[in-house]
């Protein structure tokens, strides 16, 4: 695969992911975990069905290879899945893709604690800038009673920190066989979860037509054109390109939704992408160098 070809998958998986928000918009009565379960059983068999491809055989004894890694990013994957899906229910689109975009920075962290990994100067820089966006978005959160939206969203952050870690952990190459992984926790733990509220496990058919589309379509359309590309792509412009999804999605529940959000969110949101921008072509400018 050329580079530019790469490119342009990953910034296409970045405009599907983007139209999540939207969709999780369209859902009137199912809450939020069973949003999860039927998402991610709709994923699930699509990776399955791409990992056989990609193998040439059954998938299985791929995703056994992944090991501990695989099921501890599996487990990261289910809060930042779960973590999005309340965030968006709860809290602007806007706030929530934003803060969403801290995800890099908590997986630096998260690293820099748990492997002993070296956090390089400019990232410092950039975890400290963020931080500053992140502190007026959560407080403008408070300020409108939409608290525990921000909170899950950062949940979400973490979550997807912590794949990203447990896969560096074991050096694992390959994310496929633990979103697999993740799909399938998370289907289990929306089921369970809805179960132990006494919400319905049986949502309209409108909701779960919904959960498929993202599941089938957005979700899974992503994830795998991500896989391609990352093949080709170095990891610091990857997260450089996949913000296309932070910008896209408040724009169109804005264009088609009407929603909007607070001058701090946007300030506090600005300053969170200027620090994961800076970062990235930080990255990118230090590879060419080299």
């Amino acid at each position: 695969m050329r580079y530019g070809t790469g490119v342009v998958m990953v910034l296409v998986a970045g405009v599907l992911w983007s139209f999540q928000a939207l969709m999780i918009r369209q859902i009137q009565d199912a809450g939020p975990w069973a949003v999860l379960a039927w998402r991610s059983l709709a994923l699930l068999p699509v990776l399955l069905v791409f990992m056989a491809w990609r193998t040439g055989g059954s998938p299985w004894p791929v995703i056994r290879k992944a090991g501990l890694a695989g099921v501890l990013g599996g487990i990261g994957l289910v809060a930042a899945m779960g973590g999005a899906i309340l965030a968006f229910q709860t809290t602007t689109v806007a706030n929530a893709a934003f803060l969403f975009a801290a995800a890099p920075f908590l997986a630096a962290v998260l690293g820099r604690i748990i492997l002993g990994e070296v956090v390089a100067p400019r990232t410092w820089g950039a975890i400290a800038l963020a931080l500053v966006g992140i502190f007026v978005m959560v407080g403008d959160g408070l300020a409108a009673g939409a608290l525990l939206g921000n909170i899950a969203a950062l949940i979400s952050a973490l979550g997807f920190a912590a794949f990203s870690v447990a896969l560096r952990w074991r050096r694992v190459e390959d994310s496929l066989p633990a979103s697999i992984l993740g799909a399938g926790f998370a289907a289990m733990a929306g089921a369970l979860a809805t179960v132990t509220l006494g919400q319905p496990l049986i949502v309209p058919a409108m909701d779960l037509m919904w959960c498929v589309v993202m599941g089938i379509g957005t979700l899974a359309g992503g994830m795998v054109l991500y896989t391609f590309g990352s093949q080709v792509v170095p990891s610091a412009e990857l997260t450089l390109l996949s913000n296309t999804e932070v910008l896209l999605a408040p724009l169109w529940v804005w264009l088609i939704l009407g929603e909007t959000a607070s001058p701090a969110t946007f300030v506090g949101g600005g300053v969170v992408l200027v620090a994961i921008l800076f970062n990235a072509w930080s990255g990118v400018r230090r590879l060419a160098l080299a």
